[in-house]
């Protein structure tokens, strides 16, 4: 996969995340900004995750397959920790920039779906550093 499969894969997830944590958002728009703020990052998370993990299955597949028909455990579970752990590290900078983001844009009285889709892009460049920078620590794509 490398580098831009998993960026892609990311990309897409947020993409389909974006809409939905918007289109919360925007229901949620005559409750509390805690609540809003609250809902609308568990939304998209849930979809992120969701999403992510069926793109990265789907373009992994073949990946971790031996010749005899098997399954390669050893280096998937190697690389699923490393994904993991790179995963993990720019998930709480994503989920606190993203929640700090939409509750100031909404206590500023900006639109709540408009406060959703400005929190997760500017989330989104801070999330795809920290990812891309721990994915290099984490030497998940090295050559095997």
């Amino acid at each position: 996969m490398g580098y831009l499969g998993l960026n892609r894969n990311i990309l897409v997830a947020l993409g389909v995340s974006l809409l939905v944590s918007a289109a919360v958002s925007h229901y949620l728009g005559d409750q509390d900004i805690h609540i809003n703020t609250t809902a609308t990052t568990a939304t998209d998370y849930v979809v992120f995750f969701s999403v992510f993990a069926a793109a990265f299955y789907v373009e992994n597949r073949k990946k971790y397959r031996i010749e005899s028909g098997g399954t390669d455990t050893a280096r998937l579970y190697r690389d699923l920790w490393r994904l993991v752990a790179s995963l993990g590290v720019a998930e709480v900078v994503y989920i606190t920039c993203r929640w700090a983001f939409q509750y100031y844009l909404l206590d500023a009285g900006h639109e709540a779906y408009i406060a959703s889709i400005l929190s997760q892009l500017a989330s989104t460049v801070i999330y795809l550093a920290v990812l891309n920078m721990s994915v290099r620590i984490t030497r998940l794509y090295r050559n095997d």
